[in-house]
């Protein structure tokens, strides 16, 4: 070494400065290499440590899971077995208990099912009663309803006989009087005709005698006009052609117009005749015919106020009817809604009886009925009574309603035990309020403090003078601290063992 160091040091002096430094650079970058590798094998060194460390904690890990796992799964196993055991039992003695209620159901089901059927016989035999009565009503309603259509029917057909045979009367009456009309209008009617054809024959013969005279004149006239005529023709013919022969055509006119004239004028006498004979006979029937119109008139105002006064008392009886039926119907309305809510009360009575059977006791199960208070005697007495048969209505009434005597004996029963409890309730009431007034006199004369010193207390003693009064002490709620009991907190143990396992 000392060699070494002086080689060194030798060297170190034969260098100049900058080999001295770069030899220093070397060897100082020399050792940190060193360094570096010493520093990286140390730390693969490490790792693979670490690493080895971890595989062996994760089998040791494993290895403890395991047992523990083990161990774990006895204690389970334990505590499994131990409440499958206490489940077993629990259900076993739930199965028996849910047999014993089922079997007490099945009781109370058999007792309610009698009950029911012997209810529902009493409501059966209860409607059927209603019912009859109601036919019975009905039919007494359908019996004066039909007597009353009867004797209307046949007062109807009375008057409908008596207006018909009016009617039948009033009918021939005036088939007479139209034949006897026709009659005197087919003999004025010959007479006119024969006075017609005699009038016209006097007219003929009238005219035909004026006709031949006219005519014997005319003709004289005639020749001596027209020998002037073909005098003064042949002057005129002479003076005038032209006018000639207008003449002519005017002359054939006139000649027509004449004949058109007097044929019209025959037409119009004849008209004017014909009017005049209708005048007449129209003016007659007219009479006639007014005087037949007016009695028919009289005859049909009849008619018809009796046709009104029957339509009336037909409307009267129809009405009348037709009220009855509203009654009826309102009537029989009325009796089907009470039916319903009697149905109704019946079924509510039946859903409160099946909720009381549930609070009913062994006992009450077993004795539905308490026993009859009555001695031999009174009860063949009281039966011997009820086979009598009732002569009041009330008692009739009463009667009819024997079925629920069984439901009142019930009823009477829960009612005397109602009030026994609430007697009973009262009395221990009173024991509590006494009991509470003792134990709070009892706590004020142990205890110390202002509220004790305040009040009145026996036991306190101050100047040879007590605090005592004959005032009843303030009730001591139930809340108090004084009297309230202790509250113990309980834990069950499986909760513990599963808390602390």
């Amino acid at each position: 070494m000392p060699k070494k160091g002086r080689k060194k040091s030798g060297r170190l002096s034969r260098m100049t400065e900058e080999e001295r430094l770069l030899y220093m650079q070397q060897k100082m970058m020399a050792e940190e290499e060193q360094n570096k590798k010493k520093e990286d094998m140390l730390m693969q060194f490490l790792k693979d440590k670490l690493a080895k460390e971890e595989q062996n904690s994760k089998m040791n890990m494993n290895k403890l899971n395991v047992q523990w796992r083990a161990v774990l799964r006895e204690v389970k196993a334990t505590e499994l077995r131990r409440d499958i055991e206490i489940l077993h039992q629990t259900f076993e003695r739930v199965v028996d208990c849910k047999d014993h209620v089922i079997k007490s159901l099945i009781k109370d089901i058999d007792e309610a099912e009698g009950q029911y059927t012997h209810a529902l016989r009493s409501h059966l035999q209860n409607i059927d009663q209603l019912l009859e009565l109601q036919r019975e009503r009905l039919d007494l309603l359908q019996e004066e309803y039909q007597q009353e259509l009867d004797a209307i029917q046949i007062e109807f057909d009375t008057e409908r006989k008596m207006i018909i045979e009016q009617s039948e009367k009033e009918m021939s009456y005036l088939q007479n009087v139209m034949l006897a009309m026709e009659q005197n209008t087919l003999e004025s009617e010959n007479e006119a005709k024969q006075e017609f054809q005699s009038m016209r024959d006097e007219i003929k013969n009238k005219s035909l005698e004026e006709k031949h005279s006219l005519r014997v004149l005319l003709e004289g006239t005639v020749e001596d006009l027209w020998k002037q005529f073909q005098q003064a023709l042949k002057n005129y013919t002479n003076a005038t052609e032209d006018r000639k022969i207008a003449f002519e055509t005017l002359k054939a006119k006139d000649e027509k117009s004449a004949e058109e004239i007097a044929y019209q004028m025959k037409k119009l006498q004849k008209i004017q005749e014909t009017i005049t004979t209708l005048r007449n006979k129209i003016a007659t029937h007219a009479r006639e015919s007014d005087e037949q119109n007016r009695q028919v008139r009289e005859d049909k105002e009849v008619v018809h106020k009796q046709f009104q006064k029957l339509k009336g008392q037909m409307n009267q009886a129809r009405a009348a009817e037709h009220s009855r039926l509203t009654t009826l119907t309102v009537q029989s309305n009325a009796a089907l809604k009470q039916l319903n809510r009697v149905i109704e009360k019946g079924e509510q009575i039946l859903r409160l009886a099946e909720m009381c059977r549930k609070l009913e006791t062994e006992e009450e199960k077993v004795l539905p009925f308490y026993p009859s208070s009555l001695s031999d005697a009174e009860r063949e007495e009281a039966e011997r009574a009820n086979m009598e048969k009732p002569s009041e209505q009330l008692a009739q009434l009463m009667l009819d309603y024997a079925a629920l005597d069984q439901f009142w004996k019930r009823y009477n029963k829960v009612l005397l035990e109602r009030w026994a409890l609430d007697r009973e309730k009262a009395v221990l009431s009173q024991d509590n309020q006494k009991l509470r007034v003792l134990l709070k006199q009892y706590l004020d004369g142990i205890s110390v403090s202002d509220d004790v010193l305040t009040q009145h207390n026996s036991l306190l003693i101050l100047n040879n003078r007590s605090n005592l009064s004959q005032k009843v002490a303030p009730q001591v709620p139930v809340t108090d601290k004084r009297v309230q009991r202790p509250v113990h907190n309980i834990i069950e143990a499986a909760h513990v063992v599963s808390r602390t396992l």
